[in-house]
């Protein structure tokens, strides 16, 4: 009896969409292996290997093109507008080879977050198409007006034969699909020995509430005021940015190996701009987040209204940062108010005959269960 196949297809933007669908992809392995997944997206394999432990088959195909960014906070609008054209006008082509490859390989369904076309694609090629996310991109680019809404309209079109949405915490209404389900946060566990790491890094000897993780998603940013760490010298700073000076107290972590989940546990700040699966997964340790502001795009103050209800926080804005790094160093991250229900990911599967791939995934919108149990506290310690 051949595979069942599941086929992933991942937007192409940044590096945040990739890891929460590879958290998701791999949980799927690990309770269904009798799944072959083919990951559909142009982000590089190695990161994806850093989720998903067993085999897959990756297919470097741009289905969208999200934002044209510099960096994680500025925003191309007019390249963005120009690459949203180029993909519509040849959309036709780029439906029928996807089909073509989808029917060659027996694929059973499609699963997106959250590229538009997936969803004419999986209709093309007569198989379901699910979806997952916290936000559409009509409702990023309908934010931005003028000849944008053309393109939000055709957007909500692409969405409309999706056959069921799993709308993730920290979301906007959604309202285009017609089914939806909401689940749980996303991600994954470290998956190093803290003991080990504190001892490989020299951390052994540093209090957990003096080490600030700083992550900026994959397209980093640019003029991180590094020099400021020297000011507070009683601090470790950890960064993924090898290119970033040679500080005392700024480690540089190698991103080939390590993901920043990993580092969340020995750590008691996270610096970080808004994204879905940064803030996923320092909720789901309990780690408070210090948070930049972002100018020009929808989802921010989403995540950042969400993140001020649920998490640890302090909200900057990027001049403030870029000033002084040390605003966040001492002080209490503000209240948020406690979760009523618990549960980590989970994906739950039945029990004897399976006749197709939906049935074997075994409803997705059970898989992510809803939040971790939050400590009443209103400090840092």
């Amino acid at each position: 009896m051949p595979k069942p196949i599941l086929y992933i297809a991942i937007t192409n933007h940044g590096f945040g969409h990739a890891t929460r669908a590879a958290s998701v992809a791999a949980e799927i392995q690990k309770q269904c292996p009798e799944i072959l997944l083919i990951l559909v997206t142009t982000a590089p394999r190695s990161l994806l290997e850093a989720y998903i432990p067993g085999d897959f088959i990756h297919r470097p195909r741009g289905l969208d093109v999200g934002i044209v960014q510099s960096d994680s906070l500025t925003m191309d609008k007019p390249a963005t507008l120009e690459k949203l054209r180029d993909i519509r006008a040849n959309q036709r082509s780029l439906i029928a080879s996807e089909v073509s490859f989808i029917q060659q390989n027996r694929v059973g369904l499609v699963l997106a977050d959250i590229p538009p076309l997936a969803a004419p694609i999986a209709k093309a090629a007569g198989i379901p198409c699910w979806m997952m996310g916290n936000f559409g991109w009509d409702f990023i680019y309908r934010d931005w007006g003028g000849e944008f809404n053309e393109i939000a309209d055709w957007i909500g079109e692409c969405f409309r034969p999706c056959d069921r949405l799993f709308r993730l915490p920290f979301h906007e209404p959604m309202s285009g699909f017609a089914q939806i389900t909401d689940t749980g946060l996303t991600g994954v566990d470290p998956r190093f020995d803290l003991e080990e790491l504190r001892s490989k890094f020299s951390l052994s000897h540093t209090p957990k509430e003096k080490i600030a993780l700083m992550t900026f998603g994959g397209l980093g940013l640019h003029k991180i005021p590094y020099e400021n760490v020297r000011q507070f010298p009683d601090w470790t700073f950890l960064c993924f940015d090898l290119s970033a000076p040679d500080l005392p107290n700024l480690l540089k972590i190698d991103d080939r190996f390590y993901r920043p989940v990993d580092f969340m546990p020995l750590s008691g700040l996270l610096i970080s701009k808004p994204g879905y699966s940064t803030f996923s997964e320092a909720c789901r340790l309990d780690l408070p987040i210090v948070t930049l502001t972002r100018e020009g795009f929808a989802e921010a103050p989403v995540l950042l209204d969400s993140l001020q209800d649920h998490a640890f926080h302090q909200i900057i804005s990027p001049a403030e940062f870029l000033g002084a790094i040390g605003i966040f160093c001492g002080g209490p991250c503000k209240h948020r108010d406690r979760l009523k229900s618990s549960q980590k990911m989970v994906i739950r599967r039945s029990h004897g005959p399976r006749s197709s791939i939906c049935e074997r995934i075994d409803a997705l919108p059970l898989t992510l269960g809803v939040w971790a149990e939050i400590l009443d506290s209103s400090t840092l310690n």
